[in-house]
């Protein structure tokens, strides 16, 4: 192959995009934390006490499901390494994506983790693992069910400040700066339009 012909198929493996399996996780779990997050405003609101008992029940038994996937997620991302970041992200704004990354799968962990703590520590039931006949997997410990609310109160309100940041950064790539970065993971099923390019372009894919 000759040189021109390996840059083209560097260019173009650059901005491949993910997996199908890698964008049905993302896609399915920011599904749900935009479901979850208003209705766990929702049900200790004081206008919506009438409907408090459904909303909890949902949200307590969402949170064990996205749990799950999470822990999923990150397994996946463990076994099935990333696509490199496209040649227009900068050097620094690269490590700032992949320090982001992580960073949110801890804070989705860390939610996860601590409403369950939180929820069971305190003696309350999660009544969707109660019908698959899931038992609780701690004691009741009240003073960490105390500790565990604020560390969720907290871990939400963080990782919604760093997805508007994610969001951001990519509506500025896409519809400012004109760079295909949200084929990367879009659409939610096969390869994106950058995929197909590359592909094309290439006999080494």
């Amino acid at each position: 192959m000759s040189g021109e012909a390996i840059a083209s198929h560097e260019r173009s493996g650059s901005s491949r995009g993910y997996g199908t399996g890698a964008r049905l996780f993302h896609w399915v779990i920011a599904l749900m934390v935009v479901v979850q997050i208003p209705v766990g405003i929702a049900m200790t609101s004081e206008p919506l006490l009438g409907v408090g008992d459904p909303l909890f029940i949902l949200h307590k038994g969402m949170g064990s499901v996205l749990l799950v996937l999470v822990v999923g997620r990150v397994l996946w991302r463990v076994t099935h390494p990333p696509p490199p970041f496209p040649d227009f992200m900068s050097r620094l704004e690269q490590r700032i994506a992949g320090s982001a990354h992580i960073v949110i799968y801890i804070l989705l962990l860390v939610m996860a983790v601590s409403g369950y703590v939180r929820t069971i520590g305190d003696g309350f039931p999660i009544e969707l693992l109660d019908a698959l006949g899931i038992p609780p997997l701690i004691p009741p410990m009240p003073m960490a069910a105390r500790i565990m609310l604020v560390v969720h109160q907290f871990a939400v309100v963080a990782l919604i400040a760093l997805v508007a940041v994610h969001i951001s950064a990519v509506v500025r790539h896409q519809w400012i700066d004109r760079n295909p970065v949200l084929t990367r993971m879009w659409p939610p099923f096969g390869a994106g339009k950058a995929d197909a390019e590359g592909s094309s372009r290439s006999p080494l894919t």
